[in-house]
């Protein structure tokens, strides 16, 4: 499998792509955002190892301008800042999962394992449910005529249920599915996105699709 390895720390991005060599991968490496962009854009990587603290471009922004493109390698970010809010931020730039400084190289393994089993997704060319409409090669939503303007990781969790209408989705399985399952269980990421998503996707519209399931999770209700 192909990695590209994106960090400015010379020593670190080396020890980083002689380790995973050692692993049986095969490793690119780049040092500033610019250059992750050009790589990720040109050849087709397993994952990607993102630094945040980048030079010129920033790791979420890499991140983002990867996802509106279209490319969903899967991504780890490597971020020295803790604050809930730098996650909360990384995540919403579309990286599957984030890993704290200082942290083990047996750890970054784990995850990286754990983002590559997925089994890619069909994506289809529309997805269709009631009046809600959803493009996911173009990332783009409507409601009716209106288009939505919906943040990556909302879109994520539209799309997810968008696949399966009338299904109740665990707050387990939204987890997985648009962040990692290695988030924290018991995180409260979920019903702040599900408060997001309702404020632009039904109130405005005086709909209620996206539904409580007391004890299970959240569904869009299957309208006609």
């Amino acid at each position: 499998m192909r990695v590209l390895v994106v960090e400015d720390e010379t020593k670190l991005g080396e020890l980083l792509a002689r380790g995973l060599a050692e692993e049986g991968y095969v490793v690119d490496l780049a040092r500033l955002g610019e250059e992750a962009l050009w790589k990720a854009r040109a050849v087709e990587y397993g994952a990607i190892v993102l630094d945040v603290m980048l030079p010129g471009v920033d790791g979420f922004s890499v991140c983002r301008s990867l996802r509106e493109g279209g490319i969903w390698t899967p991504i780890l970010l490597l971020t020295a800042r803790d604050a809930i809010n730098d996650r909360v931020d990384g995540l919403d730039a579309g990286a599957d999962d984030y890993l704290t400084k200082p942290f083990a190289f047996e750890e970054l393994l784990a995850r990286l394992r754990a983002l590559t089993r997925r089994a890619p997704i069909e994506r289809p060319p529309v997805l269709e449910v009631g009046d809600l409409r959803l493009d996911p090669a173009a990332r783009r939503a409507w409601r009716g005529d209106t288009e939505l303007a919906l943040s990556p990781k909302e879109f994520t969790l539209l799309e997810l249920f968008m696949r399966r209408p009338g299904i109740a989705l665990s707050r387990s399985h939204l987890l997985e599915g648009a962040w990692d399952v290695s988030f924290a269980s018991d995180s409260n990421v979920v019903s702040v996105y599900i408060r997001y998503l309702r404020e632009k996707v039904d109130r405005p519209f005086g709909r209620a699709s996206i539904e409580t399931v007391p004890g299970v999770g959240y569904r869009l209700s299957a309208e006609p």
